[in-house]
């Protein structure tokens, strides 16, 4: 059994990404359902509601928001769920996440399909769900 690894970024931070990835791709594959997740007080079919575009922003902004070495782990994480490497080679692939790092990570990351999966899948691998930060998020 592989020793689990320590992170530079919190799982915290992780599951509110993949929580805020699993909404943008809700809303964008779907963005009828906004109008079922609007508040009483929104006009519905005004252009001031939230949506796909705001979300994707706040994303954005949020994983901008990070140190340098969270967003590496973030990069590695997302390439341990996706299965392009283990526990075992860790260390490895947060190097080549570290080296291919750039002020392009919250674009690459937004941009990659099944990011939340992935994300959550690695979440798994360090022995941890998303249940256990419903309460933080």
């Amino acid at each position: 059994m592989p020793t689990i690894p320590n992170l530079s970024i919190s799982p915290d931070k992780v599951a509110f990404v993949v929580n805020k990835v699993h909404q943008y791709e809700m809303e964008s594959s779907e963005p009828e359902l906004l109008s079922d997740l609007t508040d009483d007080d929104t006009v519905h079919g005004s252009s001031g509601g939230r949506g796909a575009n705001t979300d994707r922003a706040e994303l954005a902004s949020f994983i901008q928001g990070l140190n340098v070495d969270e967003q590496i782990d973030l990069v590695a994480l997302m390439w341990l769920g996706r299965g392009d490497g283990g526990l075992e080679n860790w260390d490895e692939l947060r190097a080549q996440a570290a080296q291919a790092h750039n002020n392009r990570t919250a674009a690459y990351l937004i941009e990659t399909p099944m990011l939340g999966d992935y994300l959550e899948e690695a979440l798994s691998e360090f022995g941890l769900s998303l249940e256990d930060f419903e309460e933080s998020i």
